[in-house]
């Protein structure tokens, strides 16, 4: 049980070096972005940190351990904090969230996507839960993380946060990033995980969510056909997982593109080298 115990004390050593990742967010402290955070810990097991009641992703750098927090798009402006869980308790570390003006994008879809009927209430209503369940879970591990993969090529052709009107009228703001692409287009993981969801949604259309490890996820929807995968599959970041379609609430062919950390939808063009939003 001691030899057991001990090789676990290792891999998660091992494991906490090898995750002094590729893949480097830019930090963008507004709703909807990402407050990078140092944690002042020495130990090599991650720390511990909580925003709005949930655990956020932490990685090491340089011997240094830094909070990845994503923060809602609802999130109120000015003064927020996360919770450090040390052994003499939860030490707050403060930080400002700063206001971000998103543009207004108004589009035409199909009236059914829009004015819903009792049928398609109910099935939105059943799909909810498990998209969430996906998209939130805290899954304990550490994955080393390669240099993140755009999912897709294409022109971005609708940016994180814009506040969307359908057909007139107001609906939530938009949480990804679309990728314009022709029918059939691959689109590829951007980062290794585990398929937590796998279905057609009546909003998203053919979806597929993808667990990285320590409440970050990635959402792929409007896909014209999944690859040969399964919930529950392992990936590698540019792994083929389908092609681009218009399933779903959609005007044309493209992907929807969604990163989340604790629970939060955050900016996807933060996780690009490229300084455009």
């Amino acid at each position: 049980m001691r030899f057991g115990w001990l090789s676990l004390t290792l891999c998660l050593v091992l494991v906490s070096s090898l995750v002094q990742a590729a893949t480097w967010p830019r930090e963008e402290r507004v709703p909807g972005g990402i407050a990078i955070i140092k944690i002042p810990q020495q130990s090599e097991a991650p720390p511990q940190v909580f925003f709005n009641k949930q655990r956020v992703y932490t990685v090491k750098k340089n011997n240094q351990w830094y909070a990845w927090v994503g923060i809602p798009l609802n999130q109120k402006t000015g003064k927020a904090q996360v919770y450090w869980r040390t052994r003499d308790g939860d030490l707050p570390l403060p930080f400002q969230v700063k206001h971000k003006d998103y543009p207004v994008q108004e589009l035409k879809v199909a009236p059914k996507h829009v004015n819903l009927s009792s049928e398609d209430l109910a099935r939105v209503r059943k799909e909810t839960p498990e998209l969430r369940g996906a998209m939130n879970n805290f899954r304990p591990i550490v994955l080393p993380l390669p240099n993140l993969v755009q999912p897709t090529e294409g022109r971005k052709s609708s940016s994180f946060g814009f506040r969307r009107v359908f057909n007139g009228e107001s609906r939530n703001p938009h949480s990804g990033l679309d990728i314009a692409a022709p029918q059939g287009t691959p689109i590829k993981a951007a980062l290794p995980g585990r398929i937590t969801a796998k279905n057609n949604y009546f909003f998203n259309g053919n979806t597929l969510v993808i667990d990285h490890g320590q409440g970050l996820t990635s959402l792929y929807c409007h896909m014209s056909r999944f690859a040969d995968l399964k919930v529950g599959d392992e990936v590698e970041a540019g792994q083929l997982i389908g092609e681009v379609g218009t399933t779903g609430r959609s005007t044309g062919p493209h992907l929807h593109w969604t990163m989340s950390l604790n629970a939060a939808r955050v900016n996807p063009s933060l996780f690009l080298k490229e300084a455009n939003n």
